[in-house]
């Protein structure tokens, strides 16, 4: 078997100015320069790209490249164009937006989360449409705020646009491993409402404050009791429950008892797991004495489990096996990706597998080896061919 030739300098090339681009994900510095360097390759290409503004200065940009090889199937490719922040610069031995090569890495902020990534999937549907026709199409989306609460994933099912598609392939940096399962991420607030009273006269009051303990240990309690329930799942592992953020009173007014105090909750979950009975047990343990408590649901993604005979899982995995030489390492995706909503909300089938090592993103010095680069533009390319023949 001949497999499907790409443009490996372009797709390095495209990938390096991605990165000299800081779309980071703050109010300074959103995604619209890199999104616009996006749209102005699709153009470039021939392609028709849509630009949907999802908020100020964050648009999503999905172009619909038609095989021209009849009716078929429609595969997405999915990447963002936003970054975290760069961090500490003094932690960084490179240019955190110099999109710099050097010693067979491409390094820079969103080397490897994603916009090399994003880049393979472009420069993937480029080279199978050189090569057509193919039944069927191909819609590519860049998207915004994948590093933030997802909002161009959610305008991208909102919108419709999920509707058409049979499978989508999140190009997220995952080390060559094929990750059709990824954990939840259920985020929730817990407001504690007391007295105010002061600090010589507690019996005035009632202090949030003291609430605070049993909450905490009981929130340990719960994590042992749904990971006793739930055994580790063989890629994503243990279920979590850990606070993250207290807040109650002022450094300023240490005799003073607050009349308020707030536990933030990161919770991790495997399949299986109900998000909605942990959020019930997390309001139990909150009432104490007479403390007034409420549980606001900050984030609420649940697990993808996406079986790998689903027909989008088995042309990546025999794209991998056709261009490597290797067989497929199946794992799992320890936080969420834009893939979550894909598949809960938009009920697409999704499977995660980009370049770029797995534990890389969000660190200071960030790379993508060039050559893995080249490789995943490859197996993009068979995996798209082979999901819309339906040679799997």
């Amino acid at each position: 078997m001949v497999v499907i030739d790409v443009d490996a300098d372009g797709v390095v090339a495209f990938t390096q100015a991605l990165v000299r681009v800081p779309s980071t994900n703050d109010p300074g510095r959103r995604e619209q320069p890199a999104a616009e360097l996006v749209a102005a390759l699709m153009r470039e290409w021939g392609w028709e790209p849509a630009v949907y503004e999802v908020a100020p200065g964050r648009p999503n940009v999905v172009a619909v490249v038609e095989g021209g090889g009849g009716d078929g199937p429609t595969l997405m490719f999915e990447g963002h164009t936003d970054v975290v922040t760069e961090g500490d610069l003094s932690e960084w031995t490179v240019d955190p937006f110099g999109g710099e090569i050097r010693d067979g890495r491409l390094w820079g902020r969103g080397s490897a989360d994603m916009k090399s990534g994003l880049a393979a999937t472009l420069y993937a549907t480029r080279a199978l449409q050189l090569a057509g026709p193919f039944p069927g199409r191909i819609k590519v989306c860049a998207l915004a705020d994948e590093e933030g609460l997802m909002i161009g994933a959610h305008h991208f099912v909102s919108e419709g646009l999920a509707t058409d598609v049979d499978g989508a392939i999140v190009a997220e940096p995952e080390a060559g491993e094929i990750c059709a399962v990824a954990k939840g991420a259920l985020r929730l607030r817990v407001d504690l409402a007391g007295k105010m009273a002061h600090g010589a006269m507690p019996q005035h009051g009632r202090n949030p404050v003291q609430a605070l303990g049993p909450l905490l240990v009981g929130l340990r309690a719960l994590q042992e009791e749904l990971q006793a329930r739930h055994p580790a799942h063989e890629h994503l592992g243990e279920v979590y429950v850990t606070p993250t953020v207290l807040r109650a009173g002022s450094e300023e007014q240490v005799n003073v008892i607050p009349a308020a105090a707030s536990v933030f909750v990161d919770v991790r979950t495997i399949p299986g797991v109900e998000h909605k009975d942990i959020a019930d047990r997390v309001a139990a343990l909150a009432s104490y004495d007479g403390i007034g408590a409420e549980v606001s649901v900050l984030v609420d993604r649940p697990p993808v489990d996406v079986p790998v005979s689903d027909p989008v899982v088995a042309a990546l995995a025999a794209a991998h096996r056709a261009v490597t030489g290797e067989e497929p390492v199946y794992g799992g995706v320890p936080g969420s990706t834009d893939g979550t909503v894909l598949t809960h909300w938009g009920g697409i089938p999704s499977v995660v597998y980009g370049p770029g090592g797995k534990w890389i993103a969000h660190q200071a010095d960030e790379y993508v080896e060039v050559e893995e680069i080249v490789r995943c533009t490859r197996v993009f390319t068979e995996a798209a061919r082979r999901f819309l023949t339906g040679d799997v």
